[in-house]
């Protein structure tokens, strides 16, 4: 769930009031919806996985929902290493680190939810 308020700070972060000034106003709103969502549903997995764990772990539509959770940061891990270019973050002591962090990060909810699909 604290991951999804990670997201709060990516406007200003991002400078995106400057950075977006050249895109068409749905683009730039859709960054915004978008971000928005993500971060919504990201608390409502936690929220999930939080006061419906029994249920996840003990239920044919708590597995499928595991596995879907697995996939999703399964997908989110491969985006890390293939989709985001490495210059975004080589030679850049913060990035590399926020790199790394969130590369063991997607890595662990990965492997969590795919234990948790095969138990």
């Amino acid at each position: 769930m604290i991951l999804a308020f990670i997201h709060v700070i990516f406007p200003k972060y991002f400078d995106w009031e400057n950075e977006l000034q050249s895109v068409s106003l749905i683009n730039k709103q859709l960054m915004y919806v978008h971000t928005f969502f993500i971060a919504l549903v990201v608390f409502l997995f936690g929220m999930f996985c939080f006061f419906s764990a029994e249920e996840l772990l003990n239920t044919k539509l708590g597995k499928q929902v595991v596995l879907a959770l697995a996939v999703f940061w399964g997908l989110r891990m491969l985006f890390q290493f293939f989709v985001y270019s490495p210059k975004l973050w080589k030679g850049k002591a913060l990035e590399t680190f926020v790199h790394i962090v969130f590369s063991l990060i997607w890595t662990y909810f990965t492997v969590v939810f795919l234990a948790a699909y095969l138990m």
